[in-house]
């Protein structure tokens, strides 16, 4: 058996219309602290999120989600989180926030495999 490692992770969850709460899953995170690990997988389902809200602005729920995938990614496209680790941005991007794009709880979990662990987990619960 290959060696496994502690991750957590957290879905990201789209509430259209924050007053009322309804949400659905649009990605998730994931972070291993020992292979200083992190990353968003992300997929946007528009039916879903017209059926919540017909107004709904889909670029900006777009642009949202690409912005925590790159605060992920690190340098340039991490904006001011770009000189962090992988454990601070992680944390930055789960706190509590009352906007269109939030994280839900967080989760642990064992894997060998981190970057595998985010595919799995989007095809799991997103998709």
């Amino acid at each position: 058996m290959s060696e496994r490692d502690v991750f957590e992770y957290a879905l990201l969850r789209v509430v259209p219309r924050v007053e009322r709460g309804e949400c659905f899953n649009a990605g998730v995170l994931v972070y291993c602290r020992a292979r200083s690990f992190v990353a968003a997988r992300t997929h946007l389902d528009e039916d879903k999120l017209r059926a919540l809200d017909p107004d709904a602005d889909v670029a900006g729920v777009r642009a949202a989600l690409r912005a925590v995938e790159g605060v992920c990614a690190g340098g340039e496209a991490a904006g001011q989180a770009a000189g962090d680790d992988a454990g601070r941005r992680f944390r930055w991007l789960i706190a509590p926030r009352s906007t269109v794009v939030q994280p839900g709880p967080v989760h642990t979990g064992l894997t060998g495999d981190p970057r595998a662990e985010a595919e799995r987990l989007l095809d799991l619960l997103v998709r």
